[in-house]
């Protein structure tokens, strides 16, 4: 892998993991249109860090107000009585789900049948409609004020399919929210929100796994490269965050609907042609 290919991929990463449309997809489709090398699980996921990095940049004084709060009444032997302290131990809870689910099944996601151009394009297309269903049935009455931890825990399990490539983050707990009758900016935020922890702890999992791929020499991944998919990832990862906000507030997903119907139907095509591989 060179540089080039570092800040393409670090890109990609950043618009891809917070709109509807698959990071672990796009990271998987981009290199195999270009005939590069599959960069992998490993190095997807310390991507991940640099879009961690932009939610917290974005929303950094929600999270403080949030952590703040649990925090404090952690310290002080409260029973998490305000909403912000509520809603840090909500956000735990919901990352318990896909914490267990990546246990139980890192390696048949991480093996190469999950990660096959079609089986990806399956994901892409099948969530992709789930998505327009869950538009055509919420009631969008709901904002995150009022948010239960019956929620949580549902869009919690919902997030633990995103570990599948082409599935999502966003775009499956977007789904989830919908379902649950939040209103597409709120699900959209808790989304964000509930990402933080989960990118945190794959990344820095994952992260241990690449420095001794690195150290040991056995990897055409160099450091510099590495930084630099991790920044770009961050700089295209907040853009990504404001656009989505802002779009969603006076907008449907189907927009992301049709764009992953269409890519999944077009990388099988190409799949079956042998152009990409």
């Amino acid at each position: 892998m060179n540089l080039f290919q570092s800040i393409i991929l670090g890109i990609v990463q950043g618009f891809t993991e917070f709109l509807p449309i698959s990071s672990t997809a796009h990271l998987r489709i981009v290199p195999a249109l270009f005939h590069w090398k599959d960069p992998g699980t490993a190095f997807s996921a310390v991507l991940q860090l640099g879009t961690m990095f932009s939610v917290i940049i974005y929303f950094w004084k929600d999270l403080i107000k949030i952590y703040g709060a649990f925090i404090n009444d952690l310290l002080t032997n409260k029973k998490l009585t305000s909403y912000d302290s509520k809603l840090g131990f909500w956000i735990i809870l919901g990352t318990i789900p896909i914490c267990i689910f990546g246990f139980l099944f890192k390696e048949p996601i991480e093996a190469g049948l999950a990660r096959s151009l079609n089986t990806v394009s399956f994901y892409l297309i099948f969530f992709g409609l789930l998505l327009y269903i869950s538009e055509i049935f919420s009631k969008e009455t709901r904002t995150i004020g009022n948010i239960n931890p019956l929620d949580v825990l549902l869009i919690g399990i919902a997030q633990s399919f995103a570990l599948i490539p082409g599935v999502s983050r966003s775009g499956v707990t977007i789904f989830a929210g919908l379902l649950l009758g939040f209103k597409r900016s709120h699900a959209a935020k808790f989304s964000f929100l509930l990402s933080v922890p989960a990118i945190l702890a794959s990344g820095v999992l994952e992260l241990s796994t690449l420095i001794s791929v690195l150290n040991t020499g056995a990897s055409e991944i160099i450091w510099q490269e590495l930084v630099i998919g991790v920044i770009f990832a961050c700089l295209s990862g907040f853009m990504a965050i404001d656009f989505l906000l802002k779009y969603l507030q006076s907008h449907k997903t189907h927009i992301f609907v049709i764009y992953r119907v269409i890519l999944g139907i077009l990388v099988l095509y190409l799949n079956f042609r042998g152009l990409i591989h």
